[in-house]
């Protein structure tokens, strides 16, 4: 027998040495799966304390983000169809969900301010008195004086009866906990009066409306908020066809919209067809 098949085989086995331990990466999967289903934990937790707007709004992006953004469908009818096709009705263009998020928010307002109005002692038949009610411009709360002309302010004067000032006090701790700008409008009948040194109804409806500001400032309302102080005197009556009658003489509260309407949409090439070939003149 040869020395070469006489040699022993060695078999050399080699250790690679590796970053175990807390040195791997195995526990960042881990760790990545935990903070994932953290997110969406509160991502849901988010969700459901909002309101139905709200979440209609959510719904339609995550449907057709596309569409809900910039008022069009997906790419694929876009391809077929060869032009820009409209959004799914389902799906609410943004500044329509803002208007409906601020008009339900100004609705809320109104209601807990009619609620309080009437459950506060001493104030149930002066709730009578206040109008609240949602109008192109936005919430407007209206104190109209009584028949008797002897609710909110004496007869030609700007001074305050406490009845009013404890309405203005609701209606300020209500308006105090929301956002956005306040204007307050001052109205008087069409009796004529003219006081000394040329005070008239221009000026007895804008001090009304100032002492009304100056009631809600004192009871909470943001000195800030405030963004207008308006005197009609008798060019916006409530009774066009009684100019004397006392319903005319009011406070007017406005919340006006902060949000944009919706645009109009555009006309179909069927409805511009049809609109071009009508008789003019």
């Amino acid at each position: 027998m040869s020395s070469q098949e006489k040699r022993p085989i060695i078999i050399v086995k080699k250790v690679t040495k590796g970053h175990g331990g807390h040195h791997g990466g195995s526990w960042k999967v881990a760790y990545a799966d935990f903070v994932t289903a953290m997110m969406a934990f509160f991502m849901v937790m988010w969700i459901i304390g909002m309101d139905q707007a709200t979440k209609s709004a959510i719904e339609g992006y995550f449907q057709n983000p596309i569409g809900f953004q910039q008022g069009a469908a997906s790419t694929m009818n876009m391809i077929e169809l060869g032009s820009a096709p409209k959004p799914p009705s389902s799906i609410m263009p943004v500044q329509v969900v803002a208007r409906q998020i601020e008009e339900q928010r100004f609705r809320d307002i109104g209601e807990k301010i009619q609620a309080k109005l009437e459950g506060e002692a001493g104030l149930g038949d002066l709730a009578a008195q206040v109008e609240i009610v949602m109008t192109d411009q936005g919430l407007r709360i209206e104190l109209v004086e009584s028949e008797d002309g002897e609710t909110f302010f004496e007869a030609a004067s700007s001074t305050l009866k406490p009845a009013a000032a404890r309405a203005l006090t609701v209606i300020a701790n209500e308006l105090g906990g929301a956002t956005g700008p306040v204007v307050v409008e001052g109205h008087t009948d069409a009796q004529p009066y003219s006081g000394a040194n040329g005070y008239t109804n221009w000026e007895l409806s804008s001090d009304r409306a100032n002492a009304a500001r100056s009631a809600m400032e004192r009871s909470g309302l943001s000195r800030g908020r405030v963004a207008e102080i308006r005197g009609y005197a008798d060019k916006h009556l409530r009774k066009p066809d009684a100019p004397f009658d006392n319903a005319n003489r009011r406070i007017s509260i406005l919340l006006p919209y902060t949000t944009q309407p919706a645009a109009a949409p555009e006309p179909t090439q069927e409805a511009a067809a049809v609109a071009a070939e009508l008789p003019r003149g």
